[in-house]
């Protein structure tokens, strides 16, 4: 307090905002002892979404405002420059500027300690603190140092001020004020019951592009505003909005005072251009640019805009740029060329970052998600079913031995009666037990009590096979329908593959352009004819008939000529007739006995010679679909078993089925990389899985 001559009484102060600072949602105003009071922004601090009060006090009231270079202050003018307008003040009281330095960022008063002085006008009177949950420093201007209060506005506080500006209101209006001296009044009255009720929630972030004028999106950086991230796949039309792209380094082209920096996110199979302009950017993001590299990690933030070139409709005019991971160019395996598919599987861990790899992931992902939507909305239970299991699905003994046994010293291992024979009963599940090469028959005992289930995950087949066609492990979707036969199952496969043909054809038209133009030049025809043409429906005996007329032409020209009934179709065959024959998905149904597994249903109209089988044959892979319908006779599943050497107490609930209210049932089994192959036009089922097993291979 100092006395002045006329015996007023005057209260300097300062409000500081340390260097580092960051304050939000700040409301400004002073008590009317406060007769002269100066707000000072640190170094470095920064002032976000603030805001000085409207109710000023007495009429020679000052406020200066100092803002430190290299500060940064959001959203301050824009409720001061309301009030210019609405009290008429003088245009020189309030002049805010905007300043660019030498690297390009606009700041408010960038100087050193320059001010923003505003002068209050007669009808800023009775003002009041309002700081909710903000704890400011008062420094009057002594040398003894800094006072510290924690200023606050209680309930009480607030409801006397209500009293109080109401009273007032009546006054002026009992001693005849016009509406227009005493509207100012009413709106404080307004604000200060606004303060009692519950803090509204913050307002949504693309709100917050009001009054642009008052926020460069330099300051929004430096402030540290968590930017909306746009994946380069959304990244389509052009916006005001800053907004941050995020993913690796594809190509940097660098200039004199440009740079392109090609990021993809691994959202689409095209990143996105991003162009930085040295002028535009801080002194860090020019740093980074020196830095940058193929493969190295970044996050971008800047705008969406119509692309000068010609490659690409829109890019990102970059305002910042920060290196997240660095990549060393010299040691990066993934050099900017085309590798071949065996070498990058050599690198199974990098390789998704290459387009191919990249879009058969992407490709694959909407195939399964397409699978499980089909199923859904056709009313099917999703079951999932052991991977560890007794049971030999199959029944062809190709299965991994799951055990706890200490097969490193042979000396250990528990054998039967002291013969060379392991006594699995000391093991960890009581008796051999396998990893599964399908989940069919747990399938079955659901579908027998809820009516239509499905399973879809990983079985395991020791096959020693190092075709293109075949893996140790891999996904089976298996559908499963009670009260059903052969031809339903056919049908539901039918339309299953169409429907989720036709979802990728639409997500993923860009990947399927990408291997219509480099692995498989009539892909897109042929997914599209298989998604409108119905699929022809051969029996087996048809199927052996037109083979043999075929091969009798020229029989050197196939690998496999002796083709008789009873011969299990090979590769080249299938793809002969849905290829050359038939240009079309075909159905081959009831195959012999002697080829298929033990719980497909004999055919009664021909001796059981055959079961109630089916294959789908595609073009392009061959076999892609299995199924049958299962046998529900007890006594003839049981003789089944036994043909093949299998001892039906083992089996012992997947009897019970048929003993407790057997009903005729029907599935298949569709082998899922079979048609990520397939859809992508790959040859080699070994990329389209995450990381492949096969003979002699577990890396990763």
């Amino acid at each position: 307090p100092k006395k002045r001559k006329s015996r007023e009484r005057k209260l300097e102060a300062s409000m500081i905002f340390r260097s580092s600072a960051t304050v939000t949602t700040v409301m400004l105003s002073f008590l009317s002892p406060f007769r002269i009071a100066t707000i000072h922004v640190g170094k470095r601090a920064t002032l976000q979404s603030s805001w000085l009060s409207s109710t000023m006090v007495a009429s020679a009231f000052t406020t200066s405002l100092n803002v430190d270079k290299g500060s940064v202050l959001h959203k301050l003018s824009d409720r001061m420059i309301l009030q210019k307008q609405q009290h008429q003040m003088p245009p020189h009281v309030f002049s805010p500027k905007k300043m660019s330095t030498s690297s390009g960022t606009a700041r408010w008063m960038s100087s050193t300690s320059q001010a923003l002085r505003l002068s209050s006008t007669p009808a800023f009177r009775s003002a009041i603190l309002s700081t909710r949950n903000v704890n400011l420093n008062l420094n009057p201007f002594r040398p003894s140092g800094t006072t510290v209060l924690r200023m606050s506005t209680s309930t009480s506080d607030l409801e006397a001020q209500i009293k109080a500006k109401g009273d007032e209101i009546r006054t002026l209006k009992e001693s005849g004020a016009e509406k227009s001296a005493v509207a100012p009044y009413v709106k404080e009255l307004l604000a200060l019951k606004a303060q009692l009720e519950p803090a509204a929630p913050p307002p949504p972030k693309a709100a917050a592009k009001e009054d642009d004028d008052t926020e460069s999106p330099e300051e929004s950086t430096a402030a540290n505003t968590v930017l909306r991230r746009v994946k380069t796949k959304d990244a389509t039309t052009p916006s005001d909005e800053i907004v941050a792209v995020r993913g690796w380094v594809r190509t940097v082209r660098k200039q004199k005072t440009l740079a392109f920096v090609e990021v993809n996110d691994g959202s689409s199979m095209d990143g996105i251009q991003c162009v930085l302009s040295f002028d535009g950017l801080d002194d860090v993001s020019i740093k980074e640019i020196n830095n940058l590299t193929t493969g190295c990690s970044v996050s971008i933030n800047g705008r969406i805009v119509a692309s000068q070139g010609g490659k690409q409709s829109v890019e990102l005019s970059a305002t910042e740029l920060r290196i997240v991971g660095t990549c060393p160019g010299e040691t990066y395996p993934l050099a900017k060329k085309r590798h071949s598919l065996e070498y990058l599987r050599s690198i199974a861990h990098l390789r998704p970052r290459t387009n191919t790899i990249a879009a058969v992931a992407r490709v694959r992902s909407a195939l399964a998600g397409s699978i499980h939507s089909f199923f859904q909305k056709q009313g099917f239970l999703y079951v999932q079913t052991p991977l560890i299991t007794a049971s030999d699905c199959e029944g062809a003994g190709e299965m991994f031995r799951v055990t706890t046994l200490d097969l490193d010293d042979t000396s250990k291992l528990p054998l039967k009666n002291n013969s060379k024979s392991i006594d699995y009963t000391k093991d960890f599940f009581g008796k051999p037990a396998y990893l599964t090469v399908s989940g069919q028959l747990g399938g079955e005992t659901y579908a027998c009590a809820l009516g239509d289930v499905y399973t879809f995950g990983p079985t395991f087949r020791a096959e020693n096979s190092q075709t293109t066609r075949h893996l140790a492990e891999f996904h089976m979707v298996e559908p499963e329908m009670a009260f059903a036969d052969l031809t339903s199952a056919m049908d539901n496969a039918e339309s299953m593959l169409k429907s989720v043909v036709s979802d990728v054809l639409e997500s993923c038209e860009r990947d399927l352009a990408f291997f219509n133009s480099f692995y498989d030049k009539g892909l897109k025809k042929r997914l599209t004819k298989l998604v409108e043409k119905p699929f022809v429906r051969i029996s087996y005996r048809e199927a052996i008939q037109h083979l043999q007329e075929e091969i009798a032409k020229d029989p050197k020209k196939w690998q496999f000529p002796d083709v008789e009934f009873g011969t299990d179709l090979a590769t080249e065959h299938e793809r002969w007739l849905a290829e050359t024959k038939y240009q079309s998905a075909v159905f081959v149904y009831n195959y012999p006995k002697s080829i298929k597994a033990f719980y497909m249903r004999d055919n009664s109209d021909d001796g059981g010679e055959t079961v109630n089988a089916m294959d789908l044959l595609v073009p392009g892979v061959g076999e892609l679909v299995g199924g049958s319908q299962r046998e529900e006779r007890l006594d003839i599943l049981i003789s089944k078993m036994e043909e093949v050497g299998l001892n039906p107490d083992d089996y012992w609930w997947y009897l019970d089925l048929r003993r407790f209210g057997s009903v005729p049932h029907a599935g298949y089994g569709l082998g899922f990389e079979r048609l990520v192959t397939y859809v992508c036009g790959i040859e080699n089922i070994r990329d389209a899985i995450a990381y492949p097993r096969y003979p002699g291979n577990a890396e990763f």
